[in-house]
Formats: C-alpha cells, structure tokens, sequence
C-alpha cells in the first residue's frame, strides 16, 4: 500500500520515538544500522521528514535526530503525507484510473470503505501509542530502549 520509503519512514520515526529525548538525538547511522535500512536512502527519507516539521536535525558531535514535537501529537498519517502523500487513500484498489464513486470499478465499494478504515487508523494512531505497545512487550517488534547496566 506504501512505498518502501514510507515504510522506512516510519520505522525510522517510530526508532527515534524511542530512543531520542529533549537533549539526546538519535544518530543515523544507528538507525540505519539497527533498522537495517540503507544509510544514504534514509538519510533522504529523514530530510524530507525534516523539512515537513516532524523530525529535528542536528550537527555536530551530539548531532543527530529527534520529534519535532512530543510522540503524542505525531499521527502516522502525518508521516504518509510528507512522504508518500494522501492519494493512495483515494486511489483505485485495482488501479484503474477512472474509477470513482459514479464510474466504479467492480471492487470500488467495498475498497473504499477499506480504505477509509485504515486512513482512519493512521489519523488516530499516534507515535506515543506505538511506543507504549512496544515497551508494554504488546509488540513484537525489537525497538525497545536498550536496557542499562548499573
């Protein structure tokens, strides 16, 4: 449904959602690395991310990456806008470009309102309840903050 793009996109905002602070930013080269996405395609994801204000960037020797703003108020449908955009939530399920509500294809119907369900899921969504689910052990991605040794 998304590009890899946004794919990566996400994996990387919600990575940073856990692993950054107000005065601790997240390295690409971590990301990349831990991800297991290639280091110079996300660098470009995560300028982009950057320049639609959801993401922070930093120079420097504690450079790097953070949330613009708090987890809580960052919908993942905010992440699909800046990079992939809104239309694949309007487009036709088996890509026919006329199709439309008064020249439907046979699928049409019922696409649409699979659709409007997971656009509503991304606009309610937000990167604070993906990070509860995965330090709640509720998902079974491996994001979690690393834990330290005292």
């Amino acid at each position: 449904m998304f590009s890899t793009s946004c794919h990566y996109g996400l994996q990387a905002m919600l990575y940073i959602a856990l692993h950054s602070t107000a005065d601790r930013n997240v390295d690409l080269n971590q990301i990349a690395s831990e991800q297991d996405i290639p280091k110079h395609f996300l660098s470009k994801i995560l300028q982009l991310l950057v320049r639609n204000k959801l993401l922070i960037s930093m120079k420097g020797p504690t450079g790097g990456f953070r949330l613009s703003r708090p987890a809580e108020k960052i919908t993942l449908i905010e992440i699909i806008a800046a990079i992939d955009g809104l239309d694949v939530f309007t487009q036709c399920g088996i890509g026919f470009k006329k199709c439309s509500d008064s020249n439907p294809c046979p699928i049409h119907h019922d696409f649409k309102i699979v659709r409007e369900r997971v656009k509503n899921l991304f606009e309610t969504k937000t990167l604070y309840q993906l990070t509860r689910d995965i330090e709640n052990g509720d998902s079974i991605v491996n994001l979690r903050k690393p834990v330290v040794q005292k």
